[in-house]
């Protein structure tokens, strides 16, 4: 353990591994492969070494946290409300988010304290292609700009106010856009998990979306690894989903391998890359907890932020 940067403590894997103590895994083979990503190569004993001292950091917080709204309570003479703990992913297009938070997700409801646990992109909270097109920003699709992000911060106000029921839009990474009439209903889960680029994006308002967080994970690697996983993301792409009639992407379907990874190399040098180092990386040093990857996907230490 280390603690070069003052605000944070860092460990190396085994560090890291050894803090699992007797967390059980609770996660079986078969459970991971659904929840994989394209091109993610985690495997069990990356989610014993990492995700389960995680997940006991996490349960500890939770419990202290909803100790605290009860002490709060006590104190104000009223009925303590159910608030979710509020978890915030952050990190690069095709560094892991979502898978991450997927399998968080599915070891955190294991634990018997908080089996409720949601998982809410902020995909869903994208501008539609429609008002994108309208204002000139279709190519900066992921900037902090092409966000409804006071419809975001709307959804965890009341997600945070303990109400009983709040909506979220659907997007579709098929046909590139929000899903109208389609939702995700959050009904006071224990946990809510939320997952995006610029989760701990701040700016000239005076709300933020990491005002609402308990805790913060930003899932860090170089830059060329992230490049070359996305690419390789790209190519399978083109052989799965682009090959959709539906998919926005269909056009690319069709592209040779070298076409292919010109492509992609495009895409990442003008947009992808471009947003990572203007706006993503810039909030790594907001978050509660940073996981480093190397270029084979398996975190090699892990930074958490003193109290």
């Amino acid at each position: 353990m280390t603690a070069a940067d003052g605000r944070y403590l860092t460990f190396g894997r085994d560090e890291w591994a050894d803090l699992r103590a007797a967390t059980p895994l609770t996660l079986r083979e078969a459970e991971l492969t659904d929840l994989r990503g394209i091109n993610d190569r985690i495997d069990l004993d990356e989610v014993a070494a990492i995700y389960l001292p995680l997940t006991r950091l996490l349960n500890l917080y939770v419990a202290a946290t909803q100790n605290l709204h009860k002490v709060s309570a006590a104190f104000l003479g009223t009925l303590a409300p159910k608030v979710p703990y509020v978890i915030g992913v952050a990190g690069s297009v095709a560094v892991g988010k979502s898978t991450f938070a997927r399998i968080l997700r599915a070891l955190l409801a294991r634990w018997p304290d908080h089996p409720q646990v949601d998982l809410v992109t902020t995909d869903g909270f994208l501008h539609p292609n429609a008002v994108l097109a309208e204002r000139g920003i279709m190519n900066r699709k992921g900037f902090p700009e092409s966000y409804d992000t006071r419809r975001l911060i709307e959804f965890l106000r009341e997600v945070k106010s303990g109400a009983t029921e709040v909506r979220a839009p659907v997007y579709s990474h098929v046909v590139y856009d929000i899903v109208p009439g389609d939702e995700t209903v959050v009904r006071q889960p224990d946990i809510l998990i939320l997952e995006g680029l610029n989760v701990l994006q701040v700016g000239s308002a005076d709300e933020f979306v990491s005002d609402y967080f308990d805790f913060s994970i930003y899932i860090d690697a170089d830059e060329q690894h992230i490049e070359d996983w996305y690419v390789q993301r790209f190519l399978t792409l083109c052989e799965t989903v682009f090959q959709d009639p539906n998919s926005f992407f269909q056009n690319y379907a069709h592209l040779s391998h070298d076409e292919a990874v010109a492509t992609a190399r495009g895409i990442w040098r003008e947009i992808n890359g471009k947003n990572l180092r203007e706006n993503i990386a810039p909030t790594r040093s907001r978050a509660s907890l940073l996981l480093r990857k190397g270029a084979d996907h398996r975190v090699t230490d892990v930074s958490l932020r003193r109290l």
